[in-house]
């Protein structure tokens, strides 16, 4: 409607011809081509009043919604469809998709306290710590000898992630490179290299590794993983704290919707599991201090819940456009139908109370995905145990979600920790796997749930749940936040 309200008249009767008006100058909000456009209860409509010598003048009228409101379309070009071919990971239950899953559809803590370093003086000392972690196979143990866990998560998690999408170094010989890219974000990069640098420098070593300074960088595990393959399409980080790898899906999939490439290896990593790492939320007062009960202190919607548990990983997405996908007979887990990422505008680490940007952003997420708040009946939550950020965001979903009687909601996080600039990665994989399954994974250590939470939290264990369109939220310091959707494939 804004361009009825400011192209000259020969443009306008165009316009209407194209949208199903008549001829005729627009003079009222009564004409049945509205019902056409008009999607919300009561629409404010800019017209022009070509009665009047100003013609450019825009006046305001009321226009009534029709009775029915029909479904957002979506998208139908193969060219722009973005599916997903395969996944990856490394987390605290391994590097294999079906341990990984199952071990959450086991409701099984993966929490525990950190032998990695020294906790007796740090007031929380647990976390969903990877231990033995096996890169055999995925990297030169040349290469390996300097690299942050950060890399090394992205590095195994990025590869795995290929194999599964039938990519090997054959399949890829076949392909053009040019049109594959990389979008692999972090929060906090390569943690362990700089803090080890920088004590280094406090301890009066003035020699520190020359990778230092590369390997604290939060593009680097993008860029290592097209040094490898070759890939020369779109390569970067993004890092929106615990945001970034939906961030990173949502970024992925408008590139091969503009036809930047056709395959974007996306998602997050994250190894910020370091003393300092440990202590700098520990000071923000966000972690959980249950160090008695590790394997229960992330208690998603409890009243008890004390704060978050840290945790560590990598979870990485192809994506794929679905004429690509389906030109090279790839196998295909699920589709991308779309996401969104707004802004608080708010505070630094809190939430608004009353989920205004959280919800604007599901909406948004939604109306990208051609998809209505009816066809919704999963959610992976953001949930990460605080006292304020749980209940914001059902305050959000509530906004946007009026009938929760169908919708499962459960928290990956319960399990592993919050992953940070992983979480949205492996929360992703946690859906499609639900979606590929057929059964969606508990949330675990609900012993006192807040009554306001409507949702079925799945807080009994699995639950056999044929997922129609799944969204999966994540929010990070800064108020930022991100919402991406995902479906069962149907050609």
């Amino acid at each position: 409607m804004a361009l009825l309200a400011t192209a000259p008249w020969g443009t306008q009767t165009a316009l209407q011809k194209r949208l199903g008006f008549s001829a005729n100058p627009l003079r009222g909000c009564q004409h049945q081509g509205l019902k056409k456009i008009v999607d919300t209860a009561v629409a404010d409509v800019h017209l022009l009043d070509l009665s009047s010598s100003t013609a450019h003048k825009p006046i305001m009228c009321r226009a009534s919604a029709p009775s029915a409101v029909m479904a957002p379309r979506r998208e139908r070009d193969p060219k722009k469809r973005v599916v997903i071919t395969g996944m990856g990971l490394a987390s605290v239950f391994g590097n294999d998709l079906d341990v990984y899953y199952e071990k959450l559809l086991e409701g099984q803590s993966g929490v525990d306290i950190i032998d990695r370093f020294d906790v007796s003086k740090h007031s929380t000392k647990f976390a969903g710590q990877i231990r033995n972690f096996s890169m055999e196979g995925y990297i030169d143990p040349k290469v390996d000898s300097e690299l942050d866990n950060c890399f090394r998560y992205c590095l195994v998690g990025g590869k795995k992630a290929l194999e599964h999408a039938h990519l090997g170094i054959e399949q890829l010989n076949k392909i053009d490179k040019e049109r594959v890219g990389v979008l692999v974000g972090t929060g906090m990069g390569g943690s362990t290299v700089f803090s080890e640098g920088v004590q280094s420098l406090i301890k009066g070593n003035d020699h520190i590794t020359p990778l230092f300074l590369p390997y604290t960088l939060t593009n680097m595990g993008s860029a290592l993983l097209a040094i490898e393959f070759g890939f020369m399409g779109p390569n970067y980080s993004i890092s929106t704290a615990c945001a970034t790898a939906n961030f990173c899906f949502y970024s992925a999939a408008n590139h091969i919707r503009k036809g930047d490439a056709d395959i974007i290896v996306a998602g997050g990593t994250e190894a910020a599991l370091v003393p300092a790492g440990l202590g700098g939320f520990a000071a923000c007062r966000a972690l959980s201090q249950r160090n008695s009960e590790p394997q229960t202190a992330s208690r998603p919607w409890d009243k008890g819940r004390d704060g978050f548990v840290m945790g560590e990983g990598a979870g990485v997405l192809i994506m794929e456009s679905l004429e690509h996908a389906m030109s090279r007979g790839a196998p295909i887990l699920a589709e991308y139908l779309g996401g969104a990422i707004t802004c608080d505008a708010y505070h630094m680490t809190d939430p608004r109370a009353d989920g205004l940007g959280v919800s604007t952003c599901i909406r948004k997420a939604l109306e990208d995905a051609g998809v209505s708040p009816e066809e919704v009946n999963y959610i992976n939550a953001h949930a990460t145990s605080t006292p304020v950020g749980d209940m914001a965001e059902v305050n959000a979903l509530k906004q946007v979600f009026k009938d929760t009687s169908s919708i499962k909601m459960n928290a990956t996080k319960s399990m592993i920790g919050h992953c940070l600039g992983a979480a949205g990665g492996l929360e992703a994989i946690a859906t499609i796997k639900g979606m590929i399954t057929g059964w969606i994974h508990p949330t675990i250590n609900q012993f006192n749930p807040e009554p306001s939470v409507t949702f079925d939290t799945v807080s009994k264990g699995k639950q056999q749940h044929e997922i129609s369109v799944g969204i999966s939220n994540s929010f990070g310091f800064g108020g930022h936040n991100s919402v991406v959707v995902f479906a069962p494939f149907s050609p």
